[in-house]
């Protein structure tokens, strides 16, 4: 047979001919130093390929290597505190080999080949198993138990099955057939992974940020676009949930994002502890870096490896959070990639499949019970960030994450400008889960949750009014009830929605403390008004001592949460005797 070989590279596309047997996104080592690539359009017998690695230096005429097999990645124990390439690959044993630059061609698994695990049996010997059975459990990570599960599509009856110390290659069970299965498996990043049926969200995702848990809350297994312009504090938000939202795991992937702000991430969540366990951060996540330098392939792939990781972790029965950074940049490598192909641009350059690789992407989303016994309940939230062409959301990018996501978290400038953290348009944003998490919150916060949250979007509403009419003639003009409502929504935006991403007790707000800080707000309202009424002026009320004590509610320590909200409720009720 004829060896394939280059006959045109264009940046990240090369055409190799012949490869007319070839399959559809097919792997294959391009050229004489092997870069790894991926078929994406067949032609007659010349193949189109997308190359995951920088091309500089390719020529015509180099070889062309089939594999046999797609992108697939090594599942199993090891992945919790990993740090991987857009195509799955170690970063730090890359570095270790080939420096600070990646040597091209070079090939390392997902997996440590050589840690060892101990392996507890779940099954017995002869007991009938298929795809999605736990086989048995490892301790992967101190309180982290790791289920070994039977890959999907298999089932056979367990001839021989072994207890012990094991590296992931290692055969644990064998069934009658003779297959063996190991503590790991291979999976296609770009197939989902089969789950027994999809179940509707029950309680809601806590991201540990007051203006999402209060006013636009996510459920466990929801999707949320989060667009914002530059500077609006998108990635602080990523990192902030990535930090202290509650989830089992989480999958980081800055996909085509600064170096910089990688290295921050990456230094950071090094020397992180987790608040849930004293455990480092760490041992529940797995950060996919791919960063604006890096090929653009590898992007469209880095995406894909997360929500591959993410839906094996759902299928253990665990709730995983996905944190796409940023999803601009994933489709920004689709058009660069149509463009080289010739393809037919749609809206600003972009593929006209924009919209169905997007939605196909978001549906991997979701609460499902896995395949196989013991039954499983797991959940995937899907989270990413939107980087719209200066803050415009009607650009293709954000109006097709609209079409299929179920809350959009919308950033503003002007927010961010007035150091409003997290800057989120409450005039904008929206959550299609509201209804779904009012029993969860009424139940855990308080049962006047509901109406808490609709009485401070209304705040809100009313200020945003007030102050374009305030522009005009003055705030001193306004009636004292108008002035009230102006500094509510003030204390509303510093103290109840606004928070610090810095601040050790304010980063994260747990419901409780959300809940205290709105009954609180509404406290200060019921009680202005009724000040009011009483013939006392607004010039007259304690403004200043109710803002040092929602202050001190903010900032206040779990411990000291308690007095602090008791000290709080008297100021509010003394606020008019000054």
């Amino acid at each position: 047979m004829t060896e394939a070989r280059i006959i045109r590279v264009v940046g990240a596309i090369a055409e190799a001919q012949p490869l007319g047997d070839v399959a559809l996104y097919e792997l294959v080592e391009v050229g004489e130093r092997r870069l790894l690539g991926e078929v994406i359009r067949i032609q007659d017998d010349i193949a189109t390929i997308q190359v995951f690695e920088e091309t500089s230096g390719l020529g015509l005429h180099e070889p062309v290597r089939r594999t046999r097999s797609s992108l697939t990645t090594q599942l199993g124990p090891g992945l919790l505190g990993s740090i991987l390439d857009g195509i799955g690959r170690p970063l730090p044993e890359l570095a270790e080999r080939s420096g600070d630059f990646i040597a091209p061609g070079m090939t390392l698994p997902t997996l440590d080949p050589d840690a060892g695990w101990s392996f507890e049996p779940t099954v017995k010997r002869g007991a009938t198993v298929s795809g999605g059975d736990v086989l048995g459990t490892v301790e992967e990570r101190p309180g982290m138990i790791h289920k070994v599960l039977v890959p999907p599509g298999l089932e056979g009856r367990v001839a021989e099955i072994q207890q012990g110390t094991f590296t992931v290659s290692d055969t644990v069970a064998t069934l009658d057939d003779g297959t063996g299965l190991s503590l790991s498996h291979p999976w296609t990043i770009r197939n989902r992974r089969p789950f027994a049926r999809r179940l509707p969200g029950d309680r809601p995702f806590i991201t540990g940020q007051r203006v999402f848990d209060l006013l636009f809350p996510v459920v466990e297994g929801g999707s949320v676009a989060v667009p914002g312009g530059f500077g609006t504090g998108k990635t602080v938000i990523e990192q902030s949930l990535a930090k202290y939202a509650k989830a089992d795991v989480m999958v980081y992937i800055g996909c085509g994002e600064r170096g910089n702000e990688m290295a921050e991430v990456l230094h950071d969540f090094g020397r992180l502890m987790d608040p849930q366990t004293g455990r480092p951060i760490m041992d529940r996540t797995v950060l996919i870096v791919n960063t604006s330098n890096m090929p653009v392939a590898a992007r469209d792939a880095s995406v894909y490896l997360g929500m591959t990781i993410a839906e094996y972790y759902r299928d253990m029965g665990y709730h995983v959070a996905v944190l796409a950074d940023s999803l601009s940049r994933w489709a920004e490598a689709l058009r660069e990639i149509a463009a080289r192909l010739q393809e037919m641009p749609g809206e600003e350059g972009y593929p006209t499949y924009l919209a169905n690789r997007m939605s196909h992407l978001y549906e991997r989303a979701g609460r499902v019970e896995s395949q196989g016994t013991p039954a499983r309940t797991g959940a995937v939230t899907f989270i990413s960030a939107i980087s719209p062409p200066g803050g415009d959301f009607a650009e293709p990018v954000t109006q097709a994450s609209l079409r299929v996501a179920g809350a959009l978290w919308a950033l503003d400038a002007s927010l961010a400008h007035q150091r409003q953290f997290p800057a989120v348009d409450w005039d904008t944003s929206y959550s299609l889960y509201t209804d779904g998490t009012t029993e969860w919150f009424s139940r855990e916060g308080g049962s006047d949750w509901p109406e808490l949250r609709i009485e401070t979007i209304r705040l809100l509403q009313r200020d945003r009014e007030l102050r374009e009419i305030a522009g005009l003639v003055g705030v001193d003009a306004l009636e004292d009830e108008d002035r009230l409502v102006l500094e509510g929504a003030r204390i509303a935006r510093e103290f109840l929605i606004g928070q610090n991403a810095f601040h050790p007790h304010d980063a994260f707000s747990t419901v409780a403390k959300t809940y205290h800080l709105a009954k609180l707000l509404w406290a200060f309202m019921r009680t202005g008004e009724a000040a009011l009424g009483g013939d006392v002026s607004f010039d007259k009320l304690d403004l200043a001592a109710v803002r040092v004590a929602f202050g001190a509610v903010k900032t206040a320590a779990p411990e000291a949460l308690e007095q602090r909200i008791e000290d709080a409720e008297q100021t509010i009720s003394q606020m008019e005797a000054s």
